[in-house]
């Protein structure tokens, strides 16, 4: 491990680092600033979210940058305000006692004549969404001229939020000559598209394994049937009292419904999405980072950008479609050296996904039992003892109001006082999780079978907390549909889960086996819902095609075809010919 002082930054930039607090360098910027102080290569550097990457190339490019001239020297694009935001809060702290030096952040959703002035005063960096900018360079007001160094910052995560447009014009518009830094946490085909394409004999620097999971992280799991998985969360929040963590969702409403749930339910929790206004989006943001919220409940895509480097855990309520999504999850907590933990909550028939997960973030995922009722008063109690210890006592303040206190309560033994004062604190855990039943789900019938047994209590336990019983099956039986739309439609297996998820209005629809064809479709669910399937989408359409879902009948052994009786299937095999159906 090397100083940051070998690492050849001028005296200005180590005094701000030292007034930050850096104590040495982290992996990446051990790599990647002496090589950007010694020779100008291009660069592709896999680091993951948390680990120093602004400094790593905003360190040299202040160092580098001609302070006399006035002109644009260097453009950092990234993909989020919050984001842009950030880096450029950071590069102003490198900058303290560099004199003169200036970085303009620009970014969409606030006024462009702002930071049309503000580019006007002189900008020797510009921090930048690529959106903002390509309107920038468009109008003529952000000249590429002078660009010496071009930063894609979280490369993956622009082109997964859609600029891939904006990025390919900014980088064909910008200097053939100028040294092109391109950092990500994952390397999927469209980034070496861009390293071929746009870059120069990069060198390729990392922190770790591509496409790998964060070094300090601790993957684990949970398996409940899919119905289960809320009580599930709940339970992983009372197991961790001091839990600050985001607890991420597939879609803007499910992220709503978890999250109303939890406020209802009395947990320090708040939702952020797509629906959110920016000032309503910032007030959020700044309540997480200020601690006021303990629970985040996010999209992927709202959670952009969030910066927050002592998240104790991540939990996915649903395992990600994309696993490439789940390293950009799980690298959200153990930073900074810290320790961290990625939860994941699945159903019996997505142990795929934990095992497909395993091979590309290259760590082994630990099964562990959702807690159990007593577990969690155990925990709950001892954290309360703990506070009620460690807690410190203004005796100037409470002095006067002393001897009314023992007056009221001298008739109580030591004993005695202790249990009235854990009662008033604590009966609602024990009132909560009295006869709490086991909500761990199994693949093994022997298991499904001994849980028969609990099944009718677990819904007297939900009828006394308000929630709905689910019925008295133990293992799920999943009933077979036919949909009148595929691939040519542009169909996804997320988008198919969209659809059933916003017909219905339910996000707790145990989904199994999805099959896509070109023109129509096939999925599971839980046999429970099949009435509900079949009404829901009586008047639903997809992309100008009026829906049609009927019950099909499984494939037998030996055949090809499934089996139902819509004339709908005869239009689906003529589109299969080119016809439109």
């Amino acid at each position: 491990m090397i100083t940051f002082e070998e690492t050849g930054i001028s005296p200005e930039l180590l005094k701000a680092v030292e007034e930050l607090g850096y104590e040495a360098p982290t992996a990446i910027q051990e790599k990647v600033i002496p090589h950007l102080l010694s020779n100008d290569n291009d660069l592709v550097a896999f680091a993951q979210t948390g680990t120093g990457k602004t400094a790593a190339f905003g360190l040299p490019l202040i160092m580098q940058t001609d302070i006399k001239s006035s002109k644009t020297q260097s453009l950092i694009l990234c993909p989020t305000r919050e984001l842009c935001i950030q880096i450029t809060r950071d590069i102003e702290s490198f900058s303290k006692f560099t004199k003169g030096f200036r970085v303009v952040p620009v970014y969409g959703g606030t006024s462009i004549d702002k930071q049309i002035g503000d580019l006007k005063k002189g900008a020797h960096a510009v921090v930048g969404t690529p959106g903002r900018v390509l309107d920038l360079l468009n109008r003529k007001k952000l000249s590429f001229a002078n660009i010496e160094y071009l930063v894609l910052d979280e490369a993956d995560e622009m082109l997964s939020m859609g600029f891939k447009d904006d990025l390919d014009a900014i980088l064909k518009d910008s200097p053939k000559e100028k040294q092109t830094l391109l950092f990500s946490a994952t390397m999927p085909k469209e980034i070496e598209r861009i390293a071929k394409q746009f870059m120069t004999n990069p060198v390729e620097i990392s922190s770790g394994k591509r496409n790998a999971g964060a070094e300090n992280v601790n993957h684990i799991f949970y398996m409940v049937h899919a119905r289960d998985r809320y009580l599930a969360l709940k339970r992983i929040a009372d197991i961790h009292p001091k839990i600050y963590g985001i607890v991420f969702c597939r879609t803007r409403r499910e992220t709503k419904d978890v999250a109303d749930k939890l406020m209802q339910d009395g947990y320090n929790a708040d939702a952020l999405h797509g629906d959110l206004s920016q000032a309503q989006r910032d007030h959020v943001m700044n309540r997480f980072r200020n601690k006021v919220l303990q629970i985040l409940v996010a999209t992927d895509v709202a959670a952009r950008g969030l910066d927050v480097t002592d998240l104790t855990h991540i939990i996915n309520y649903n395992p990600p479609d994309d696993n490439e999504v789940y390293i950009h999850r799980s690298g959200r907590t153990g930073r900074a050296g810290k320790k961290g933990t990625s939860i994941s909550i699945i159903h019996t028939r997505e142990m795929n996904k934990i095992k497909a997960l395993e091979k590309i973030t290259g760590k082994k995922f630990t099964k562990e039992n959702v807690p159990t009722g007593k577990e969690i008063c155990e925990k709950q109690l001892f954290n309360l003892v703990d506070k009620v210890e460690k807690i410190k006592v203004d005796e100037s303040q409470i002095e006067q109001f002393l001897p009314v206190i023992y007056k009221k309560l001298d008739w109580l033994s030591r004993e005695e006082l202790i249990q009235h004062f854990v009662s008033a604190e604590f009966n609602r855990f024990l009132d909560y999780y009295k006869n709490a039943p086991d909500i761990n789900a199994s693949t093994s019938r022997s298991d499904d079978r001994e849980r028969k047994g609990d099944r009718k209590n677990r819904n007297g336990d939900r009828e006394r907390r308000g929630e709905k019983g689910r019925g008295s099956r133990s293992s799920t039986e999943f009933s077979r549909f036919f949909i009148n739309v595929g691939k040519t439609k542009k169909l996804t297996v997320p988008r198919l889960i969209g659809l059933i998820n916003d017909n219905t209005q339910k996000r707790n629809i145990e989904i199994g086996k999805v099959e896509l064809l070109k023109n129509f479709s096939f999925f599971e669910v839980d046999s429970n819902y099949e009435t509900e399937i079949l009404q829901a989408f009586q008047n639903a359409s997809f992309d100008g095609v009026k829906l049609s879902v009927e019950k099909s009948k499984p494939k037998r052994d030996g055949e090809q075809k499934d089996e139902f009786s819509s004339s709908r299937f005869k239009k689906a095999k003529k589109g299969r010919k080119g016809k439109k159906y």
